[in-house]
């Protein structure tokens, strides 16, 4: 029967349509399980900071909460190098698995953690093991997972097809914050407290299987079967750093700017909205909400213009209309602390966000060759999100503490977003162009200087 079944998947090509719709759905569903398991504990770190950490004042317990969150970021590098590797080397769907076995078990670990009242220090040192664990998880999956996307495709829609990676994302965070927002409305204070904190992970604890289950559903684009084996004699993660290092350093200098926003508008925000504008949690999780929905709406129609008008167009266009909205955003909801300007100016930041974000996760794994391509996209999208990404709450948190000015967070993200445009001038686009043809990544290869036409 499972040669029966592999034989029928084996059958319908990678590039056939009913393959792609296919691949969309089960990632997209895969892929969302995923960040709704690494993103809820962002959308509760005002109650775990109360639980976990006790003995300080308010402001630390928030620092060291979303330190905390920030922790699973560092080992995302680690994750994508070893993740990345055995992708290209055992198949994207078996990568796809691991991942979503390894975020479930570090979901588990949180739900069901002693609080420090319980067991003291062990407590918090259990959630760092816990949030490790996913971070490790979380650098894996989005290479694996980016790079079937993008090997399914035809030049003609890879932006389409790649745009279901962050639509995937949206659809987490739009669950997450949700959950996390339902619970808060539903439960009060106490109760979240008391048992309520831990309904989301026990949820993403028990969904799992069945990501697992459609993933094993999906045609691999990695073909392996009746090939030998390579014997390589450098590691993929050499051969990307030292065949495409270049290309690596500008890559990480150009995933900056969208991460940092990423981070701060996603899961900064509810925080800086509760603690500095002093708005209801309620309304702030249901800001999340919103960006969240409009990641999952307008993702494909992005996707679909990039392969129109190019990566950098879109990219670049986004960064700025960013940068112009950055500072007066903020300073608006400082002066008008209501939940509509709190919802009006992440719905605007959101849109920039999706713009810029979109076309540049696809053009990571358009990059490189076919037999790093996993490799090449999960170290430069981990690394960068490890330095900027997912620290930036926590950055963002100790500016204010800092500085005591309610604006720093608009003056960092001003920042990330300037250096992240330099990085993408060295850069080349590849819209429209066959990514697998001979010498299409090498150095003195031209990029194609209109998109392909479907």
């Amino acid at each position: 029967m499972n040669d029966t079944n592999q034989m029928t998947q084996q059958s319908t090509p990678p590039s056939h349509p009913v393959s792609r719709r296919k691949t969309i759905v089960a990632t997209t569903i895969g892929n969302g399980l995923e960040f709704f398991d690494f993103t809820i504990y962002g959308f509760l770190a005002l109650v775990i900071g109360k639980l976990f950490f006790p003995a300080l004042d308010s402001y630390n317990q928030l620092l060291l909460t979303v330190g905390t969150f920030g922790v699973g970021f560092i080992m995302r590098p680690l994750g994508g190098i070893v993740i990345g590797a055995y992708a290209d080397r055992a198949g994207r769907k078996k990568a796809m698995t691991l991942t979503i076995f390894l975020m479930a078990l570090g979901c588990a670990m949180i739900g069901f953690a002693p609080t420090y009242a319980q067991i003291g220090v062990w407590a918090p040192i259990l959630i760092v093991a816990a949030r490790l664990i996913q971070g490790f998880s979380a650098g894996g999956e989005v290479g694996a997972s980016t790079t079937l996307l993008v090997e399914h495709a035809t030049p003609a829609n890879r932006g389409f097809m790649a745009s279901w990676q962050f639509a995937s994302q949206g659809l987490g965070i739009l669950l997450g914050a949700a959950v996390a927002g339902g619970l808060t409305a539903a439960l009060g204070p106490q109760a979240m407290e008391a048992w309520g904190w831990r309904v989301p992970f026990i949820l993403g604890m028990l969904i799992a299987p069945v990501g697992m289950y459609i993933r094993r559903q999906l045609h691999e684009s990695l073909e392996t079967a009746g090939q030998p084996a390579r014997r390589e004699a450098r590691s993929s993660l050499a051969e990307v750093c030292g065949e495409h290092g270049r290309t690596v350093l500008a890559a990480t200098l150009s995933v900056l700017g969208g991460t940092a926003a990423a981070y701060v508008v996603t899961f900064y925000m509810p925080t800086y909205a509760v603690r500095e504008l002093g708005l209801p949690p309620t309304v702030a999780l249901f800001g999340a909400v919103l960006t969240g929905l409009l990641s999952f709406a307008l993702s494909p129609l992005v996707g679909l213009a990039s392969d129109r008008v190019g990566r950098k167009t879109l990219i670049v266009w986004g960064r700025v209309a960013m940068m112009l909205m950055i500072y007066p955003g903020f300073l608006w909801m400082i002066a008008s602390p209501t939940p509509a300007v709190l919802f009006t100016v992440v719905g605007l930041l959101s849109v920039a966000l999706v713009v810029q974000t979109v076309p540049a996760i696809t053009m990571l794994p358009e990059m490189f060759p076919k037999h790093v391509r996993a490799s090449g996209m999960s170290l430069v999208y981990s690394v960068g999100v490890a330095l900027f990404g997912g620290f930036s709450p926590f950055v963002s948190t100790w500016l204010v503490g800092a500085t005591g000015s309610k604006l720093a967070p608009a003056w960092y993200l001003l920042g990330m977003t300037l250096v992240s445009l330099l990085g993408l001038l060295w850069l080349r686009d590849f819209t429209g162009r066959d990514i697998d043809e001979a010498g299409a990544h090498r150095a003195d290869a031209e990029p194609v200087s209109r998109p392909a036409r479907a």
